[in-house]
């Protein structure tokens, strides 16, 4: 198999540590761009795209493989294990962020830092824990989903970016929904919201960042500091911005936060 073309692969940079940055639902690699590029002149840098999404091999989808997020995981390992160099730094965005996580518990060894950018290990809220939305509320937002993606594209995109970035963000991650594939993007969407992966916090060894937006509509800051309190060793970074996308709205914040982080390891 070609995991350079599976996952539309490209490595810039040089350095001694490789940075791999993971796009989340819906998007593709050209969400990194305002992130990604300081640091290619120390680092090497690897961006891809989950597959489905972006420039991905379409035909590489396969339900039953990634029917769970342990499927995307796998496939990070084999992209690490192909193009990185040196000590290797995961920057995942939202679902991403989980994928990674499952990644550097299944092979801690080949992780030396992971941040995670604005992460829900659950969407569902369930007793004490609040993750944003009900059972009700996921099953309504996936049913609206499946019949009629575009629609639920062109309203939950400005939802999810935070309206006060302005009608061209917004714009963009809708473009950026409309672009992926329908089925796969429903599918995608009941893997990622149905998701829960609260048990796996405790497992985590690798040092962890948690960058939490002030007012995130999917990812509320409780569930930022829920993860803090359960991932041992981790840092909370809450970042100001509207909005689940720091690293494209306001990347500023999220990229100091991501560097003092990486300095503090020594990476």
């Amino acid at each position: 198999m070609n995991i350079q073309f599976r996952n539309n692969v490209h490595v810039k940079g040089d350095g001694p540590s490789t940075i791999v940055f993971a796009h989340g639902f819906g998007c593709d690699q050209n969400m990194w761009r305002f992130f990604s590029p300081s640091f290619a002149a120390r680092y090497q840098v690897i961006l891809f795209d989950l597959v489905g999404g972006g420039d991905s091999d379409l035909m590489a989808y396969d339900r039953a493989k990634y029917g769970s997020l342990h499927g995307y995981a796998s496939d990070v390992l084999e992209i690490v294990e192909e193009f990185a160099t040196g000590p290797v730094i995961y920057v995942g965005h939202s679902v991403s962020a989980m994928i990674g996580m499952l990644a550097a518990i299944e092979m801690p060894g080949r992780f030396a830092a992971n941040v995670m950018i604005g992460p829900s290990p659950s969407f569902i809220n369930d007793g004490e824990y609040v993750g944003g939305f009900t059972r009700g509320d996921i099953d309504e937002l996936l049913q609206t989903l499946e019949s009629n993606y575009l629609g639920w594209s062109s309203t939950m995109a400005p939802a999810i970016m935070g309206a006060s970035n302005g009608p061209e963000m917004a714009a963009e991650l809708t473009n950026s929904f409309c672009r992926t594939d329908p089925e796969i993007a429903k599918h995608f969407a009941r893997v990622t919201f149905l998701a829960d992966h609260r048990a796996e916090l405790s497992k985590v060894t690798t040092p962890t960042l948690i960058v939490q937006s002030d007012d995130d509509l999917l990812a509320p800051v409780g569930v930022g500091q829920y993860m803090h309190e359960r991932i041992v060793g981790s840092s909370l970074s809450v970042v100001q911005n509207v909005g689940h996308c720091p690293h494209l709205s306001a990347p500023g914040p999220s990229k100091d936060a991501t560097e003092a982080f990486l300095a503090g390891l020594g990476l």
